[in-house]
Formats: C-alpha cells, sequence, structure tokens
C-alpha cells in the first residue's frame, strides 16, 4: 500500500483528501517511479476546482515530480530500476508516493540537479522554454510583458530573460514582489496594485509598446494586456489565475492594432520524446550553470500528506516561486 491526495468531488482545498492506495505495476510502456519531490502547480487547482475537469471520480492530483524509477514496463527502452528522473506531463496523480508514468514524459536527471530543484523547475520551465524559445522567439534586446513575475513561472522567467539578454517588464502585486522579481533578472517592474499596466509600461517603452505579452492572470489582464501590445502584436494567454477569459470579441483586436491572439499549452509543443529532450536540455543546462535559481524556502515544502494547505497558500498569494510536496 501507498499513500496519495485525491478528491471525490470538485472545490476548494477542504476538498483533498489523504488516502491509501494499491501501488501498480506499471504497464508495457510504462514506469513505476518513486517520488521524492512533487510541484504544486496553479493548474493543479483549477483540475481541483473542475475548471479543467478530471478524467473521472475520484481522482489524483498532479502532473509533475521527481524521484527513482522502482520498475520498467516490458517494452521500455533506455530507462532502468535506480535511474533518477523528472516528469511534468503525466497522467494525474503525481501527488502521490508512487506513481506510473508513460516513458516518453520522463527526462533522465542529470546528477548535478537535486529532486528538489527538478519538481520545482520542470513544468515551469518548459513552460518558460515554449513561450519563449517557440511561441515568440525572443532575441537579446528584446522588451516584453510577462505577468506574474513574483510566481513560480514568472521567477523562472526573469532568470531566463536575463540569460538571453532580454528585458523583462514584470507585473507584481507588492513591492516585495518586485524586489523579487529584480533580483531574479527583470528589467522593469510594475505594480498592479499601484500603477495602471498599460500606462506604466507606455511610459518603460517610450511610448513604443511591446510585440507580445505573456499573461497567465487571464480574466482580470486581458484588456490591459491588450493595451500593452504595438500594432500586430501577440497576447500569450497561458492561464486564468483570476478566472477564464470569456465572451471575447475579436473586433476588439481589430481595434487595438490588428492584434494576434494564441492560448497555447506545455502538451502542444512538447509533444513526444525528442521535443522533450531539447527542452529539457536547455532548461538543464540553465540549472546546472546557475543562471536559475529554484531554491524552494522550507515555508513553501509541505508535507505531502499537507497538499490542501499548499494550495491554500498558493491561491491565497502567499507564495512566491515555487512550492513542493514532500513525500
Amino acid at each position: 500500500m501507498a499513500k496519495r491526495i485525491e478528491f471525490q468531488q470538485y472545490g476548494g482545498p477542504e476538498v483533498l483528501r489523504w488516502v491509501d492506495v494499491e501501488v501498480s505495476d506499471p504497464g508495457p510502456q510504462q514506469v513505476l517511479v518513486e517520488n521524492k519531490a512533487i510541484g504544486v502547480n496553479y493548474i493543479d487547482t483549477y483540475v481541483r476546482s473542475g475548471l479543467y475537469p478530471a478524467p473521472s471520480l475520484p481522482s489524483g492530483l498532479g502532473t509533475e515530480a521527481a524521484g527513482v524509477v522502482k520498475k520498467v514496463g516490458a517494452d521500455v527502452t533506455g530507462l532502468q530500476p535506480g535511474d533518477r528522473v523528472v516528469y511534468a506531463q503525466s497522467s494525474p496523480g503525481a501527488y502521490s508516493e508512487y506513481h506510473c508514468v508513460d516513458q516518453d514524459k520522463l527526462a533522465r536527471l542529470p546528477d548535478g540537479i537535486t529532486f528538489a530543484q527538478a519538481a520545482a523547475s520542470f513544468l515551469k520551465g518548459l513552460t518558460v522554454y515554449y513561450l519563449l524559445r517557440q511561441t515568440w522567439h525572443i532575441k537579446p534586446g528584446d522588451t516584453f510583458l510577462f505577468h506574474a513575475a513574483a510566481g513560480g513561472v514568472g521567477l523562472i522567467a526573469c532568470q531566463w530573460a536575463k540569460a538571453l539578454g532580454a528585458h523583462l517588464i514584470g507585473t507584481v502585486g507588492s513591492a516585495e514582489k518586485a524586489a523579487r522579481a529584480k533580483a531574479a533578472g527583470a528589467w522593469a517592474t510594475i505594480n498592479y496594485n499601484q500603477e495602471p499596466i498599460a500606462a506604466r509600461l507606455s511610459e518603460l517603452t517610450d511610448g513604443n509598446k511591446v510585440a507580445v505579452v505573456y499573461d497567465s492572470v487571464g480574466k482580470a489582464t486581458w484588456e490591459a494586456s491588450l493595451d500593452c501590445l504595438r500594432p500586430r502584436g501577440l497576447m500569450v494567454s497561458f492561464g486564468n489565475a483570476s478566472g477564464p477569459v470569456t465572451g471575447v470579441d475579436l473586433a476588439i483586436l481589430n481595434q487595438k492594432g490588428s492584434l494576434y491572439v494564441t492560448r497555447p499549452s506545455l502538451n502542444g509543443y512538447i509533444r513526444d520524446r525528442e521535443t522533450l529532450r531539447i527542452a529539457s536540455n536547455a532548461l538543464f543546462s540553465l540549472l546546472a550553470s546557475g543562471a536559475i535559481d529554484v531554491a524552494v524556502p522550507a515555508s513553501q515544502q509541505f508535507a505531502l500528506r499537507d497538499a490542501s494547505r499548499a494550495h491554500e497558500a498558493l491561491q491565497g498569494r502567499r507564495t512566491q516561486g515555487s512550492s513542493l510536496l514532500i513525500p
């Protein structure tokens, strides 16, 4: 028997339950991983609440963890018991002591990167990779807007932008978060509780605005994000922290400058073993060099059984950077 977190109905953090489960043998192309550190991501709250419905109920939760291979399926190649691995695109159920994962969703973890570093950065780092390197190819000297710059994805984006020699303007909700984003590499910050986002961005860019906006906030920042774009700019909407963007009249894109909008996802960009290898190697190289630091404070490392507390802290905006569950 093993322990995992599951929920039987949609709702707030209180629906998460600590339960016993049988440890399943992996399927032919699966690997059984003993999780050592588990990533907590905002998308997990969408699944728990029902915004992104689970395939069935009761359901496990979470898609990201790092650990050690315990068993491999009959058709698995390139992995064996004892290997250190990390994953971010599994079926729901990573909030568990053990989890069966398709072999194509696993990356071998270099020895110089800890389980905590991997679980704190893999989903978020792969997200930043596809956003900055594929959805729009950020180049040295580029200036762009990134919302929630002191969040888990945002802090990695700040560091990655700095490594690229680009100018990230990050939105934050407090002076403390502004300082955190600047320390991570943000070129400038906008405190959305004190400054109108579009007006301040226009000042920072001498009226030129930006060619691309990355927005994981959703409903609350939709129009402000569009107002930050120069003509034919790209709005990248990749999250719904304030609620989903709905009821959009496409004519607004014409009115604000023949703008483009995309709603990307990690699974749309990291689709197979080869694209995962390329993306993970790009992230691992920055982690190994120290260009990206994902140290997680003790206050944001929760016992696996306390997953509900981790969700309360995340949704209450009491966290900065990544949070972890430790089995």
